[in-house]
């Protein structure tokens, strides 16, 4: 006679359930990351801050290999934690170079010691710099191609 606690059948996890779910409606779950529906159940926190990257990191999280439908409590501390770590670069840029001001170069000054950060900004501000000269070029191509 086995014990329950070693019998697996007789209980059930979440991802279980979940994967059973999927297996039984694949459909169902294609458009799980609607608007509508993440602004409904997943809006807010008890402390009544509204969730403003849930739908963001929840792709992410799939997309590193967690589970499709990742659990709500989950998402709500790596988004504390994302909303931690700009709180506090956002402060800290405040405080170097103007005080009271955030520029870019305090930005890039505060990750200059983390190589994959800064090798980030750098590739972000490249390509922000030559978005910038596309736009002007095809501006200029618009407005010379209307005289």
């Amino acid at each position: 006679m086995s014990s329950p606690s070693l019998n697996t059948s007789l209980t059930s996890s979440p991802q279980k359930e979940r994967d059973s779910k999927e297996r039984e409606n694949p459909d169902e779950n294609f458009d799980q990351f609607d608007d509508d529906e993440s602004d409904l159940h997943y809006g807010s926190t008890s402390s009544g801050r509204k969730r403003l990257f849930s739908k963001e990191l929840r792709c992410m999280m799939f997309g590193f290999g967690d589970d499709q439908n990742p659990y709500t409590e989950s998402v709500d501390l790596l988004e504390d934690l994302v909303i931690e770590y700009i709180t506090e670069t956002t402060h800290k840029a405040m405080e170097t170079g103007r005080t009271g001001r955030v520029q870019v170069e305090d930005m890039v000054f505060l990750v200059r010691k983390d190589t994959r950060k800064f090798a980030r900004v750098k590739d972000l501000l490249t390509m922000n710099e030559e978005l910038k000269k596309a736009r002007k070029a095809f501006d200029e191509v618009k407005y010379a191609g209307v005289s």
